[in-house]
C-alpha cells in the first residue's frame, strides 16, 4: 500500500487570516504551506510521517505540492528519506489542478498499481484514529471483495452539514450516496467525510475517467476530493469507518485550536494516529 498525502493547496483562507491579525503573535507563519504549520512540537505533515513510519502502514509516501512551496517541502523532506515529492508546476491558487488531478499526477508519475491512502495535508484526526486498525478493517474488506475501498466518517452538528461532503449509509456501513456540502434538510445524515480514503488499486484506473468526464466543470468539482467519492460510490464498493472527529486547519482560528491541543492536551506523541 501506498500514500499520497495532497499538500498543493495555498492556503488562502489561512494566510488571509495571518495577514489581517495585529496582535503579531503569528508573523511566523506568513508564507508557509498548511502542511509545514507548527502543530505543538512537528511540522503538521511530520505527524503524518511519523505515524505512517511507525504503524508499517505504507512502503512509499509520496507528497504533491506546488512550485511556491517546493523550496520549503524539499527542505522539509529532506529529514525524511522514506518521503518522495512530485510538484504540479503551479504557482498560484487560481493555476491550481484540483485535489484529484494532483492524486492523478502522483499516481502517473510514480507509476503507482498498488492500493492507495489518500490524506488531506491539512487535517490531522483525534486520538481515537488508529491506522493499524483502520488498515486491518480495510484488509478485511479487501478478503471480501478486491473492489472495496474504505472511508472514514465523523459526526457533525446539523448546522455543519453545508461545509463537509455527507455521507449516507447502508445497514453494513456501505456508502448509498455523498452529498457535498448539503443543507440539513436535503440528508438524514450526519456523517461528515474527512479526506482520508483507502482506495483499491482497482478504483485507481478510475481517476482518468472521472477527470476526463470533468475536463470542462468548474474548478471546484475537480478539486473536492469528496467529489471523486460521490462518483466513485455508484460504481465500486465503499464502506465506512467511524472516528469521533478532526483537527481541518482551514483558517487560523481552527490552528490555533489545532496547536493548542497538542501543546497541552494530546496524551502520546510517539503512539499519536500509530
Amino acid at each position: 500500500m501506498k500514500a499520497v498525502i495532497l499538500a498543493a493547496g495555498y492556503g488562502t483562507r489561512l494566510q488571509r487570516d495571518v495577514a489581517a491579525d495585529r496582535s503579531g503573535r503569528f508573523a511566523h507563519l506568513v508564507g508557509v504551506a498548511k502542511p509545514l504549520l507548527p502543530v505543538g512540537n512537528l511540522a503538521l505533515l511530520s505527524h503524518w510521517i511519523g505515524a505512517l513510519a511507525a504503524s508499517n502502514a505504507v512502503d512509499g509516501i509520496y507528497v504533491v505540492t506546488n512550485a511556491l512551496y517546493l523550496c520549503a517541502f524539499e527542505e522539509w523532506a529532506a529529514h525524511f528519506p522514506n518521503v518522495k515529492l512530485v510538484c504540479d508546476h503551479t504557482r498560484s491558487n487560481d493555476e491550481r489542478l484540483g485535489a484529484m488531478a494532483c492524486l492523478q499526477l502522483t499516481v502517473k508519475h510514480f507509476q503507482i498499481q498498488d492500493h492507495v491512502i489518500v490524506i488531506g495535508g491539512d487535517t490531522l484526526f483525534k486520538e481515537d484514529f488508529s491506522l493499524t486498525e483502520i488498515q486491518s478493517r480495510f484488509s478485511e474488506l479487501q478478503a471480501e471483495c478486491e473492489d472495496n475501498s474504505l472511508l472514514l466518517s465523523y459526526q457533525c452538528r446539523d448546522d455543519e452539514t453545508h461545509k463537509y461532503g455527507i455521507v449516507e449509509i447502508d445497514s453494513e456501513c456501505r456508502a448509498v450516496c455523498m452529498k457535498e456540502k448539503p443543507l440539513p434538510s436535503e440528508t438524514t445524515s450526519r456523517r461528515a467525510c474527512p479526506c482520508f480514503y483507502m482506495l483499491s488499486k482497482k478504483s485507481l484506473p478510475l481517476l482518468d475517467t472521472f477527470l476526463q468526464e470533468k475536463k470542462d466543470a468548474p474548478m471546484h468539482e475537480k478539486d473536492a476530493p469528496g467529489n471523486f467519492v460521490s462518483w466513485l460510490i455508484p460504481r465500486k464498493p465503499v464502506y465506512v469507518y467511524e472516528i469521533s472527529g478532526r483537527f481541518d486547519v482551514g483558517n487560523l482560528q481552527s490552528y490555533v485550536d489545532c496547536d493548542q491541543y497538542f501543546k497541552e492536551k494530546l496524551y502520546d506523541i510517539h503512539t499519536y494516529m500509530v
